[in-house]
Order: structure tokens, then sequence, then C-alpha cells
């Protein structure tokens, strides 16, 4: 929403959800004097942001660290209020621990001079100075999307059109890779893992990925990375308090069953208690797969998304076996929390990684229907369906099959990482349904291999936080 509301709202607004989205967007709406009324399905606001409570202990189901906190100031400045006042933050000095496979570690310190400094102690001045330009870039590349490209409205195409913004993010590399941009300013091995990895949570290698993505890595190593008081559930509580402040009806434990779509526009909603709340406009804030299949009806569903096949995998890491995660916790335990640990050396985290992202099309049934059949090949011994296991690339011939193969993956703004356009869905007894022909069978170039300790699964490297 633009700083001057909304450009036309004639009566209610219903947000479902209740998360960051939903209450941000709900604080934004009431400011600007619009009548809303956020449903949420569970007893308590936050989303992914929640809370669990057992045994008089309070344990975040979510996020454990804030970047960007201004974020949040802005809503509170929209009701005439200080964000200071009711939350309190403390920026983290070091952020966190880099832990590296030949035992180096690096603290990604809390500005950029402490960050030089830990650098010219641990690797050497001249990549230190190195740093500081890398870090200026960062900020360059951020200050010119932030307002231009993230922080607006997208209604048309003609809201990319902005000549002067785009020249300058080509100048400052925004159309490389990331991993080529960061090379280009880094050349110790530890620092590009260490700011290209970010790409990651976004679902996208970093040799795929624009170098619109470095500003993560500097909204998280530079602009600096905050705990909150009380845990980050704390956030989304302080925000729905103030959401109630602004004369939004919250209603928790209320889940949406429906959206009462008419003549291809939403009326409004209907709970599973089956009261009506009549609305001029709907907000989905669920993600865009459940929204269209729980909530949306079909004929509202557009073709493209129909198409979309969604995984059922599950990261490796998730099912390493019990006797492989007991032989992980001293490591953790000895590492402390908030350390992110590479596992892998340069070379085969380059090389796992660029697989990793490019072999996974190359077996597209594997998000079909039939993935927990049992007998399936992917079941035996304790694999996991297809598609679970880690995958290593053939030869030439390989890497040409992959190419033509990774043509039908949906962006992951389509409906996920693993969303494969094209493919019929299977039914759960394995057969196509009348009228649609069985998906081809990609074959050679990619071997199934069982997972090995810290291998990291299907998923690019062993690369993960233990307390972010």
């Amino acid at each position: 929403m633009s700083a001057a509301g909304p450009r036309h709202c004639p009566g209610r607004v219903v947000v479902v959800g209740a998360g960051l989205a939903g209450l941000s967007t709900a604080i934004r709406l009431a400011a600007a004097g619009v009548e809303v009324t956020v449903c949420e399905r569970e007893a308590r606001p936050g989303g992914r942001m929640g809370r669990v409570e057992r045994d008089g202990f309070a344990f975040d189901t979510g996020p454990s660290v804030l970047t960007m906190p201004e974020l949040v100031g802005d809503l509170y400045g929209l009701a005439g209020e200080s964000m200071t006042d009711h939350l309190t933050l403390t920026r983290l000095d070091p952020a966190y621990r880099a832990v590296f496979h030949d035992g180096s570690e690096l603290a990604v310190r809390a500005s950029v001079e402490a960050m030089a400094a830990e650098i010219a102690d641990r690797i050497g001045p001249g990549e230190a100075r190195r740093f500081e330009g890398f870090a200026e870039r960062l900020r360059a590349l951020y200050e010119v999307e932030l307002p231009h490209f993230i922080d607006t409205n997208y209604d048309s195409a003609l809201d990319l059109a902005k000549p002067a913004a785009m020249a300058r993010l080509i100048r400052l590399g925004g159309f490389r890779r990331v991993w080529s941009l960061v090379a280009s300013h880094l050349s110790d091995w530890r620092l590009r893992r260490l700011f290209t990895f970010q790409s990651l949570y976004a679902g996208l290698s970093p040799f795929e990925a624009l170098g619109l993505y470095a500003v993560i890595a500097y909204m998280d190593c530079v602009a600096g990375v905050y705990g909150v008081a009380g845990g980050m559930h704390a956030v989304s509580a302080g925000l729905a308090e103030l959401a109630v402040r602004c004369g939004v009806d919250l209603r928790l434990a209320t889940p949406v069953e429906r959206v009462d779509v008419v003549g291809g526009r939403a009326r409004g909603v209907v709970t599973a208690a089956g009261e009506h709340l009549p609305a001029a406009v709907v907000v989905c804030t669920p993600d865009l797969p459940v929204a269209y299949r729980d909530l949306l009806p079909a004929e509202a569903t557009p073709r493209r998304v129909r198409r979309l096949c969604y995984s059922r995998r599950l990261p490796g890491r998730l099912r390493r076996p019990a006797r492989r995660q007991a032989a992980a916790r001293p490591f953790v335990a000895a590492v402390g929390a908030h350390t992110l640990r590479a596992g892998h050396g340069p070379a085969r985290w380059r090389r796992r990684l660029r697989a990793g992202a490019r072999a996974q099309p190359a077996r597209p049934h594997g998000c079909a229907a039939r993935l927990g059949r049992p007998g399936a090949a992917g079941d035996r011994a304790g694999r996991g369906p297809p598609g679970t296991g880690r995958l290593r690339a053939g030869g030439r011939g390989a890497r040409r099959r992959r190419g033509r193969d990774a043509g039908g993956l949906a962006a992951p703004g389509d409906g996920g990482r693993h969303a494969v356009r094209g493919q019929p869905p299977l039914r759960s007894d394995g057969a196509v349904p009348p009228g649609q022909r069985r998906p081809p069978r990609r074959r050679g170039g990619v071997r199934r291999l069982g997972d090995r300790a810290g291998s990291g699964g299907s998923h690019g490297p062993a690369v993960g936080s233990t307390g972010r």
C-alpha cells in the first residue's frame, strides 16, 4: 500500500490470517480509515511467529532474531506511537558465528568497522579492505531496491517502468548472479560462502539467483540482527495489540472455511461456525497453494496454477536417522546457538549446490501423489519417498538433458521451489487421470544415493543455522 493509503475501498476489508502479513495489512488499512476484520484460526496471533507454552516454559515456533526493525517501527508510527515504548530490541554482536569444515571460524559483527577488523584478524588486511568496498556496494543496492522495487505496489507492468532506477541497478550488478557479484569483490572462499548463502532463504542457489538477492546479505550482515526481549513472539503480540488500538476487529480461534465468490469477485468469507462476514475486499495471507486449495472455489483458480504439482518432499536433515541426529548433538552443544555450520569444502560445496539446484528437475514425477505408496523405489532402506535423496550429476550429456528438463520449473513465486509445470498429477493408486498422458520418465544422468551424515540432503550444502 502506498503512503497515501488505499486508492479505493468502499466497505469493510476482511483479512484472513493474523501473521505478520495480516497484522501489518490490517494496521495500515485501519490507519487509513478503513473498517477491518481479521480472522485467525489459532488462539493466539503471530502465524509462523507463534509461541508454544508448556510446563512453565515458552518456545518461539518461528524466527529467533529480527532484521529491519524499522519496518515494525513504521507500523507504530502510523498510529502515532513509538516502537521503543512497546518493544525492547538489542543489536546482537556477534550476530552469529560461521564455522567451516577446516575448523576456521568467523564472527559476523555488528558494524562494518568491527567486521572489517574481524576479517583483518582472521584472514588479512587486504581482504578487510575488499569487504569494506563490498559493504558499500550492498548499501547502494539496498538504497535502490527498497524504495523502487521492494517497498512499492505493482498494480500493472507500468509500475516496473523506472528507467533511472533500473539503469542504476544494472550498473551495481543487480542482474548478475549472486555468486558472481560477491566473488568480484571478495577473494576468500569463506567470505564468499558467508555472503551468498542468504539466497537459500528464498529457495534459490547463489549460482542461479540474481544479484538483487544480495540485499538479503545486507539486511543480515550489514544492517544488523536484533534480539527481542521476551522472544520474537513479542513482536507479533505487540502488533496484534496495536491493531486493536487502531480499531481492527481481531477474531482469534475463528478459522475461515471459504471465501465467498460471486461473479468472479470476493464478497466476503464464511467461517467454520457458519457465520458469513460480508466484505468489499478479502485479503488472504496463507500460502498461495493453500488459499487456492482450501479457501477459493475451483473456478477461481487460474489455469496455470491448476497445472502445478506441489512436492511432498522433506529436507534430508529432517529425515536423518536417530543415530545420526545423536551424533550431531555434541557439535551443536559445543558451538552454541546462532552458529552457522558450513560442512563441506569450497569445491564440494560449489559442486553440490550447482548439482542440487539443477538435478532436482530431472525427476518431475517425484512430486506425484503416489510418493507414499508402500514398496515404491524411494521407500527402500528407509530413504523416504522419491526425490528426497541426494542427487549427483552425471556426464556432459546429462547436464544438457538437465538443462532441457529445467525449462519446466515454475518460478518460486508461482507456488514454491518444487513446483513443476505441465506434469499431470497421478492418482493415489499410481494411475493417470482420464484424458491425460503419463509424464515421461527421465532416465540418464542422475542417480540416487543414500544420505550421508552431514550431507544436507537434496537441498544443497550442509549449511544450516542451529539458532536462527
